[in-house]
């Protein structure tokens, strides 16, 4: 393909960008390519790409932030592209294979739904106890009552009693269920916020959360946990990932290039980032944190 058509190719992604209304700046702060890079694409200067992967990853990246088909760029211009004698960068820029997405979905599923079950057969298990010693106990003053005569309204007394002591074991096991039940719904408190992000406070969540990202448009995004960050990559409408916090994690800091079109669930409880709702323990200065990119850091307790 002719050097216009090299030209042809930064030039859709400046008009795109600008379009968009994104500077270079916001572009590497959600993309975090190094603006140098990012120039370098623009002007077809790939030789200053640190190698031929990163040409067309940082490109499919670059497209994909301002809404163009980065798949479908690709193999447009690829003639122009420097060759590749790997697949890494399929491997890298793309998603996961969603059929291991839906796989490990389904074994969250499995393993959430076998959390809620455990507790319920244990109720039942001590209910049938329980009616089984007061049939026991009913069967005993029966038979004593026969054998010794004993006043009926002592039995019945007794039976009272028994029924008495037995609905409040029950009552107790019941509220007790309840209570382990309600420490595990998690709940978030909002610390401070500022006009790039916001810090808030995860309490009551499981001892290893469940984190599920997805998006209502192509968004970027990034996950770090205590300093070290765990996965980046951008999402569409179509693409979604899971995964689990250590139980040794203090804090998660999440990344968002396009926040309003992010959702996020921890142990399937929506995480409203974008809520402009403070608590009375926020600064006095937090604000509406529902820009584009923002920067949410979320501290375990």
């Amino acid at each position: 393909m002719s050097d216009n058509s090299k030209v042809t190719l930064g030039k859709t992604l400046r008009d795109a960008r600008i379009a968009k209304g994104f500077t270079l700046d916001d572009l590497q702060q959600a993309t975090k390519i190094q603006k140098r890079y990012l120039i370098a694409i623009e002007d077809q200067n790939f030789d200053e790409l640190p190698g031929d992967f990163y040409v067309r990853a940082f490109i499919k990246q670059y497209a994909d932030m301002v809404d163009l088909d980065g798949a479908e760029l690709l193999k447009q211009f690829d003639s122009t592209l420097p060759s590749t004698q790997t697949q890494e960068y399929v491997d890298k820029v793309n998603e996961s294979n969603p059929e291991t997405r839906s796989q490990q979905r389904k074994v969250d599923d499995r393993y959430v739904q076998l959390r809620r079950t455990i507790p319920v057969i244990g109720i039942v298990i001590v209910v049938l106890v329980v009616l089984v010693g007061i049939w026991v106990a009913a069967a005993h003053n029966g038979n004593s009552g026969t054998k010794d005569n004993v006043d009926s309204s002592s039995v019945s007394v007794s039976g009272s009693s028994t029924k008495t002591s037995s609905s409040s074991s029950q009552s107790s096991s019941s509220k007790s269920s309840s209570k382990k039940k309600a420490a595990k719904t998690a709940t978030f408190k909002k610390l401070s916020s500022t006009t790039s992000g916001s810090t808030w406070e995860l309490k009551n969540a499981s001892s290893k959360p469940k984190v599920s990202l997805s998006a209502t448009s192509s968004a970027w995004m990034s996950v770090t946990i205590s300093g070290a960050t765990t996965w980046q990559g951008t999402l569409s409408t179509s693409t979604s990932h899971s995964l689990t916090i250590p139980s040794s994690a203090t804090s998660v800091t999440f990344k968002f290039g396009n926040a309003p079109a992010t959702k996020v669930k921890i142990d399937g409880k929506s995480f409203n980032f974008n809520s402009s709702t403070s608590t009375s323990s926020a600064s006095s200065s937090s604000t509406n944190t529902s820009s584009q990119v923002q920067t949410v850091t979320l501290e375990l307790k």
